[in-house]
């Protein structure tokens, strides 16, 4: 009896694989189209990157990090890894933005990967001027953000209202 369920087994498996494999191959089945993938335009100013763009592509939040932690805390300034640069490189000359439409440089991947943007709670999302920043002061926003983080607790009022004076 036993050996009767194992034939049936083998049998069944042996037709679902056939079928299975006949059915992909059908011209019937409707097709998949695949993501939309995002729309990655070319820089508008600049002749190229400061990092190449597999680099820039995997590190980016990295790199603009270190050079918000040497620019805020340390107060050490270069272009060569600041978000302004990169606005000013990358918006779109359309919206002369990188994250107001679905098809700006920024918003584009992001929405892909589904990653969260939140420079630009705080940065202006189209060059303006000599500071693209929000009134709000950006050293004091970044000196809080970080006694936050390093703190083993949460940072006290009195901890942070002392970093804001």
């Amino acid at each position: 009896m036993a050996g009767k369920i194992k034939r049936l087994l083998a049998l069944g498996a042996v037709v679902l694989t056939t079928a299975a494999l006949a059915w992909a191959g059908s011209d019937a089945q409707p097709k998949a189209s695949g993501a939309p993938k995002p729309v990655i335009t070319k820089a508008v100013k600049g002749e190229q990157c400061v990092e190449d763009t597999t680099i820039m592509r995997r590190n980016h939040m990295k790199l603009l990090n270190h050079h918000r932690d040497e620019t805020v805390l340390e107060g050490v300034r270069t272009k060569k890894h600041s978000l302004k640069e990169c606005i000013n490189c990358h918006a779109s000359e359309k919206t002369g933005s990188v994250a107001t439409d679905k098809e700006d440089f920024c918003v584009s991947c992001h929405s892909y990967a589904a990653v969260k943007i939140d420079c630009f709670d705080c940065h202006s999302t189209k060059p303006q001027g000599s500071m693209a920043m929000h009134p709000l002061n950006a050293e004091t926003a970044h000196d809080k953000q970080q006694l936050s983080a390093q703190a083993d607790s949460k940072a006290g009022v009195e901890e942070m209202a002392g970093v804001a004076k």
